[in-house]
């Protein structure tokens, strides 16, 4: 590869990457706006043609404010989003509600002497279908009229779930217990009414035909053959597109790497060898690079605090109340620990991430800014602010101490998963985020002005700040914006921001970082960033719309996102040639063994892309997977093995990297890190293949075979194969702690010997 090639190479890739960028937001954005125009409507009231009123605007949106201080997706889901214990409330209303529509239907039909009871059934559902999927909201007064029959059901649905929120007769109370719900209700009998309206009115969306059309706001979901809601043409025609086009695409990849292998492994060592000496060894650690060792304390006690969370939320699935008998229920509900334990799961991987950016600045450019440190510091103890005090307003806020509804969402609880902190709080966390990405480019600039590796640093300056914009998507929906449109921006934090741009920061920087130690040819580490994070945004940046397919999008969402989130997966057929790389670098001089935990947890990630984002990932993306899957524990499965598996080793192998400048490895405990790895590992596959994928695949038979409400519910849920296979997460669990606590003891050991 000649230097010509090189550059001519590089400027290409830049030319894809710009004009990627540009068109991929743009569509996003496009259709963003889509999602703003076809959202489905909120009626001023949900009447009788005679006037009787069973909902107004007002007690919809309260309600819906109502969902959010109790936990919102982590009690339960909406059209599918949230948590696993408890109903979707979406589906469970409008199940509910047909079968009492269908009651009254039945009793106001006259009744034929020549008719069976099976064709008088048949004749009743399709009245029932007929009545339940018009569409008969006028734009111009606001309204749904529904028949008198049609707002009885309404009314007797709500008082099972007013019962459900409020009252304590025996019934209410078991089905509290079933939910993992407090015994003790924090809700009074008009906001429970208030919350029944949110439900009906999600409900009212999944079900109702878009005007001119056949198929429901949500595209026909959830599944009730009941009512109609089964696959329309559309999803099975996008469904097959997207396995096309996975096919497609890993046939190209495979046929490009094919032809780059030969050449990317002949020039991968630098032009003038690899380094004989360790880099780490003769560095100056900088006052701001030694500061950011409180980071890495607090990183091991988020991850340890995150697990036994995890622990308790898994436990309440079949206990109910507590763990092991302890009555925790009320001091922990399952709504707080499943929050902080979603939100942990985030923070401990962002905090690794952040301080890594922090520490290697200063190292690669050789530059200490003045008063990075004090920066360092500062940003420090204001996100250790932010997770106190957003985990004490969720812990407030589910107790029910916010009366005012304005109160808890800027300070208590959201109700929007993984971003359910008070605006208030995340406010501040976007701007120590951009704190971050200042400190990170004043310690980054002085490289940027080196020729050599100048593309490779402006790769990683460009991530860190998408970093910090990013996040700023969390901050454009209000308190009573449509769950629609909060939906499309909660997404781009989600999924552009943790599971893409990140990943795009992490890769740039160790490449980075193995080019300075001399283990990587620059220009081959440029052109491979650059080809990655072009193929990210091919099919990242589109497929978030695969998270929207139910969400009250058009179909021309669900379109985009069927065809680009296939592509998601295509990079990952292609690990065994960063595979290789990894273990080349490995075995090729002495003192590169200092780094073999780090590159062991970097061949994690390469594993758990495949199994956690690869294969269960695409097992839940096409649109007719999704249809029946979302919400299981097929979707906890992907979560839990791509999340860890990927971003969390990710997040560790850069904490190790770390640790090699700010601790002695002559002092590290091997053994510790050994037992962490294998026992990390492990647990999660055990935690998957033996829990997790057979819990949502007996779940999706059940959603398949019947309607997806039943397979949330309550009878399914607590029935003896499911219950069984939540206890079947027990030995992964233990061994996967194992791990946590090995490698907790391994930080403290390290870092002891070191002042010692």
């Amino acid at each position: 590869m000649n230097t010509y090639h090189t550059t001519f190479t590089v400027k290409r890739l830049w030319q894809i990457l710009l004009v990627s960028l540009l068109v991929s937001f743009s569509v996003l954005l496009f259709f963003g706006s889509q999602i703003y125009q076809k959202a489905p409507p909120i009626p001023e009231t949900i009447q009788t043609s005679a006037g009787n009123v069973v909902y107004t605007r007002a007690d919809i949106e309260r309600g819906q404010n109502t969902w959010q201080s109790i936990g919102g997706m982590q009690q339960g889901s909406i059209w599918g989003h949230g948590s696993y214990l408890a109903p979707d409330w979406s589906a469970d209303w409008l199940h509910r509600e047909a079968l009492e529509l269908l009651s009254l239907i039945a009793s106001d039909e006259i009744v034929s002497e020549f008719s069976s009871d099976e064709q008088l059934l048949e004749m009743y559902k399709v009245s029932l279908r007929h009545e339940i999927r018009k569409n008969t909201y006028d734009p111009h007064t606001g309204n749904v009229i529904v028949s008198p029959n049609r707002a009885l059901a309404m009314r007797i649905v709500a008082r099972h779930y007013i019962k459900l929120f409020t009252a304590k007769d025996e019934s209410s109370l078991k089905l509290r217990k079933d939910y993992a719900f407090p015994l003790n209700s924090v809700l009074n009998e008009q906001d429970a009414r208030q919350l029944t309206a949110f439900f009906c009115w999600t409900a009212w969306a999944a079900v109702t035909n878009r005007p001119n059309d056949d198929v429901s706001y949500t595209s026909n979901w959830a599944h009730d053959p009941l009512v109609g809601n089964t696959p329309s043409a559309s999803i099975l025609m996008w469904s097959l597109i997207s396995i096309l086009m996975l096919l497609a695409g890993i046939g190209w990849i495979v046929w490009y790497y094919a032809r780059q292998f030969d050449v990317w492994r002949e020039h991968q060592e630098p032009a003038h060898g690899y380094a004989q000496e360790d880099m780490m060894t003769t560095m100056h650690i900088t006052p701001s690079m030694r500061a950011t060792a409180k980071y890495f304390w607090v990183v091991t006690a988020l991850f340890v605090i995150q697990v036994l969370l995890g622990i308790i939320a898994a436990h309440y699935a079949v206990e109910g109340q507590g763990l092991y008998g302890l009555p925790l229920i009320d001091y922990l509900p399952y709504a707080v620990t499943r929050t902080w334990h979603t939100q942990l799961s985030i923070l401990w991987i962002v905090t690794a991430w952040l301080a890594t950016g922090l520490y290697f600045a200063p190292m690669l450019s050789g530059h200490e800014p003045k008063y990075q440190r004090f920066g360092v510091n500062f940003l420090f103890f204001s996100l250790l602010l932010i997770v106190v005090g957003s985990f004490a307003g969720e812990w407030l806020a589910r107790h029910g101490f916010f009366d005012d509804l304005t109160i808890n969402f800027w300070f208590g609880h959201q109700g929007y998963e993984y971003i359910d902190l008070g605006r208030f709080w995340q406010i501040y966390l976007f701007i120590g985020l951009l704190l971050w990405v200042v400190l990170v480019l004043r310690g980054l600039w002085p490289a940027l002005q080196e020729k050599a590796s100048g593309s490779l640093i402006f790769l990683v300056i460009l991530s860190t700040i998408s970093i910090g914009l990013l996040y700023g998507a969390g901050l454009m929906w209000g308190q009573h914006t449509h769950i629609s449109i909060m939906e499309y921006w909660r997404w781009w934090v989600v999924h552009l921001w943790v599971e893409g741009i990140f990943e795009v920061f992490a890769t740039a920087i160790i490449s980075t970082i193995f080019v300075r130690m001399g283990l990587l040819r620059v220009s081959v580490a440029t052109t491979m960033i650059l080809f990655a994070t072009i193929i990210f945004l091919v099919g990242g940046v589109l497929g978030t719309f695969h998270h929207m397919y139910w969400s009250g999008t058009p179909i021309s969402v669900l379109a985009l996102g069927a065809t680009f989130s296939a592509l998601e997966v295509v990079p990952l057929m292609v690990v065994g040639f960063e595979a290789y790389s990894h273990s080349k670098i490995e075995h090729e001089i002495e003192w590169e063994k200092n780094y073999h935990w780090p590159f062991m947890f970097f061949s994690a990630v390469l594993v758990w892309n495949m199994i956690g984002a690869g294969l269960f990932g695409f097992l839940i993306n096409p649109p007719i997977s999704l249809y029946y899957l979302q919400g299981l524990n097929t979707t906890a499965n992907h979560a839990h093995a791509a999340l860890f598996g990927v971003y969390g080793m990710l997040g560790l192998g850069l904490m190790l990297f770390c640790l090699r400048g700010l601790t002695d490895i002559n002092h590290w405990n091997q053994n510790l890190l050994k037992i962490s790895f294998w026992s990390l590992n492990i647990g999660l596959a055990m935690m998957t293949f033996l829990s997790l994928l057979p819990q949502g695949l007996w779940q999706a038979y059940a959603s398949i075979k019947h309607y997806y409400a039943f397979a949330r519910s309550a009878e399914f849920m607590h029935s003896a194969v499911m219950e069984g296979l939540v206890w079947a997460r027990v030995p992964g669990d233990i061994i996967f702690s194992v791990g946590v606590f090995a490698f907790a003891m391994f930080v403290y050991q390290a870092f002891k010997k070191q002042t010692n």
